[in-house]
Parts: structure tokens; sequence; C-alpha cells
């Protein structure tokens, strides 16, 4: 476990970089996160970050299926999003664990 200083704020973070504590997340850390894998975050990232948010607060399991299905985008969106590992990405920047389903 490491700390990591993101958007001004000093966060807890693990060797993969996902925070530690979920109430530290807010948008200018996502948008730092993500630029440091060279995204740019949009308003169509920030919906995706948010859903993900709250379905893992309601303790439901996250898979990419389940997001191509949520309306907000589908799997080839999803993945032109986030490229190169759209649950990953898009989880580390919202904030929560890495999801099971991923590698």
């Amino acid at each position: 476990m490491a700390e990591k200083t993101l958007a001004g704020k000093t966060v807890e973070v693990n060797d993969e970089g996902y925070l530690l504590n979920r109430d530290d997340w807010d948008k200018d850390l996502a948008a730092e996160m993500a630029k440091e894998d060279g995204i740019e975050l949009t308003d169509k990232h920030y919906e995706v970050l948010e859903y993900l948010r709250e379905k893992e607060a309601a303790g439901e399991s996250l898979t990419i299926r389940k997001v191509g299905k949520s309306g907000i985008t589908d799997i080839k969106g999803l993945y032109q999003l986030f490229p190169g590992g759209p649950l990953k990405l898009s989880s580390k920047y919202a904030g929560i664990a890495k999801p099971a389903s991923c590698v």
C-alpha cells in the first residue's frame, strides 16, 4: 500500500493504483488518474464511473456485459472509452476495487 498525491490530495492506493478508500474519490481525482494513462475523461466517461460507483455501493457484481446493458454505452463503446481494459480502468477511475472478473 502506498500514498499518492492526485488532484492536490494525498490518497492511499494499492499496488495497482486502486483507491483503498472509495470516499476519497472525486471527479478531479478521476481525471488525474485517467490522464496518467493518456485518457481525457468526458461526460460519457463520468456517466460510466457514476454507474459503477452506484452498482458497487449496492453490492452488485460488475461485469462488462452489465455496463453494456446499462443504457449508457454498449460494450463496443465501453472499449472505446476505456481502451486496453474497460472494466479494469473504469473501476480504477471510479475509485472502487478492481472487479473479481478482471485479471
